[in-house]
């Protein structure tokens, strides 16, 4: 398995990085604006999406990319962006609290879920996967083989969870019956992803569709239209201020941008606009959070 890791790595990136570095040694990607359900933008020839951040190897090809002189890599992500785009549609009142008062949010999911006062680094790990889990219309045999726990214990979860944010499992009831019925469901912006098999009569491949109409309007808001509109005002900023420092690339809910040692002051201004710039054509109740950092290279960035 490590091989087979490795060997990938190295076709995909490795060699393939140096393949398609022009003259001056830059890596040109093609992004693609409608090749995916939800509308985010895929990458190739090559893909810069989808290098692993996780693990010190991934980490390593990371710092590959490096900035050109008098210039240093900032990369900006949304934090948590999934579960504040569900927060947002669904408008449950406890996770809602969570987000206005900037809490850990893993942390007081922990506290809800499992009946604590005070948890311990397990439990916030626990309530962290259950979070993500949930987006992703997890099953209680799913989480119990991520946990580590009987099934028993991961359904008991699971109906806490629901229990304590009624208005999400309404929300995912709701979506998976209107994709049903429509064939497709919509972000919150009104983009339709198109749902195949959702009527299906085999069980697996509708239980995926379902799963993907639970998910196809969290992503498709998160990675399509809050970061796609902020790219637009991101860029028009830089073009009417002359900027020498520009965006490089955008990996899902992350942009990359080159910025001038003279420029700084952009740092906070991008992360301003990635925060704020939905909000003339669809205001939020939930507060959209942007962490960012820098380097030499884009392992340092991140």
């Amino acid at each position: 398995m490590q091989w087979r890791q490795y060997s990938k790595l190295v076709s995909t990136y490795t060699s393939s990085l140096a393949e398609h570095a022009d003259s001056n040694d830059r890596v040109h990607s093609t992004f693609n604006i409608a090749a995916t359900i939800t509308g985010r933008l895929s990458s190739s020839e090559p893909n810069l999406q989808n290098i692993p951040i996780r693990t010190e190897i991934g980490k390593k090809i990371r710092t590959a990319f490096i900035a050109e002189k008098d210039h240093e890599l900032y990369s900006f992500d949304y934090s948590q962006i999934e579960l504040r785009v569900l927060c947002e549609a669904c408008e449950d009142p406890n996770l809602l609290k969570a987000f206005q008062e900037d809490q850990d949010i893993h942390q007081s999911t922990g506290q809800l879920v499992f009946n604590k006062k005070t948890i311990n680094d397990n439990d916030r790990r626990m309530a962290k996967i259950i979070n993500f889990g949930i987006i992703y219309g997890i099953s209680q045999y799913g989480l119990a083989k991520q946990l580590g726990v009987s099934n028993a214990e991961a359904k008991l979860f699971i109906d806490n969870y629901f229990q304590k944010f009624p208005n999400i499992n309404d929300f995912m009831k709701s979506t998976v019956d209107k994709a049903k019925k429509l064939g497709y469901v919509e972000n919150l912006f009104g983009r339709k992803s198109h749902i195949k098999d959702i009527n299906a009569k085999n069980f697996m491949l509708r239980s995926f569709a379902e799963r993907q109409a639970i998910n196809a309007p969290i992503q498709g808001t998160a990675s399509s239209e809050l970061i796609k509109i902020a790219m637009l005002d991101i860029q028009d900023y830089l073009q009417q201020n002359k900027c020498k420092s520009k965006m490089t690339s955008q990996v899902h809910d992350e942009l990359l941008f080159e910025i001038h040692k003279d420029e700084k002051d952009l740092i906070s201004q991008i992360a301003n606009l990635m925060e704020t710039s939905h909000q003339k054509y669809k205001s939020f109740k939930t507060p959209i959070k942007v962490d960012f950092g820098g380097g030499s290279n884009w392992g340092q960035a991140h």
